[in-house]
């Protein structure tokens, strides 16, 4: 049997694809890797002059969340959106359709190596974090993990349902804004969630890009108890699940005209 006809096969020859369409991109080259790699070291600065030590948190435990953070909204959502809408203005995903591939094939392999390009920038991060800013082993790097890969789905997720009402690849940059925007304000990207008042954290901790800092963090802090750990995970999946089923009910594979 030719493996191409399996759905292995099929995802495989996808993601090479793309993966060869992602090295000819420069501006999606930029945007999925230079900028996650840039933006939390110029914040530096800035945390250096927060009294993080009050919420028994360090430099590094602040920028190398808020440095995945960065990798997942412009490395993986952002250039995602792009991508999608690319392809399907293009007329890609539709010649996709009429082959073998099925929807969720052509999603997910578009999404791989976008994916695969976040797990390696979230590597080179805690390597630099750990080299530059003395940052200790994670106390709890199961936590860690399962916060990135919750990150990841849940980023490609909410991409192909923000492409589906983007209309161009140059209209992206607006319709990804405002995910962007409150996820670096107030999912404890830029400012970490144990610095707000409570009232206002508690609110910010049900935004979708919140439990993926806070697991990570709390990976690296091991100060995350079980039920903290457990309602970032519900919180996850709360708005992940939904986004997957919005993906599957409105995903535009026609191009919007």
């Amino acid at each position: 049997m030719n493996t191409l006809t399996t759905p292995a096969g099929r995802l495989g020859a996808l993601a090479r694809a793309e993966f060869t369409l992602l090295g000819r991109s420069r501006a999606t080259l930029l945007t999925a890797v230079l900028v996650p790699l840039a933006l939390p070291f110029s914040m530096k600065t800035v945390v250096d002059g927060m009294d993080v030590g009050e919420v028994g948190l360090s430099v590094g435990t602040v920028l190398l969340p808020a440095a995945i953070g960065f990798a997942l909204l412009f490395g993986v959502y952002s250039a995602l959106v792009a991508i999608y809408t690319s392809r399907r203005e293009e007329l890609v995903l539709k010649r996709l359709r009429t082959g073998e591939l099925r929807d969720v094939e052509i999603l997910g392999g578009t999404a791989l190596p976008i994916g695969v390009t976040g797990v390696v920038q979230s590597l080179v991060l805690v390597v630099g974090s750990t080299v530059l800013l003395d940052l200790p082993a994670p106390h709890a790097p199961h936590l860690a993990v399962l916060g990135l890969l919750l990150g990841l789905v849940m980023c490609a997720a909410l991409a192909a349902v923000t492409a589906a009402v983007t209309r161009t690849v140059e209209s992206a940059q607006v319709t990804t804004l405002p995910f962007v925007l409150i996820s670096m304000a107030l999912s404890g990207v830029t400012v970490p969630l144990e610095m707000l008042p409570d009232r206002l954290a508690s609110v910010c901790e049900l935004l979708p890009l919140s439990p993926v800092i806070t697991l990570v963090r709390g990976g690296w802090t091991g100060t995350l108890s079980l039920y903290e750990a457990l309602g970032a995970l519900a919180i996850a999946v709360a708005w992940t699940v939904p986004a997957v089923f919005a993906v599957g009910r409105w995903f535009r594979w026609e191009p919007r005209r």
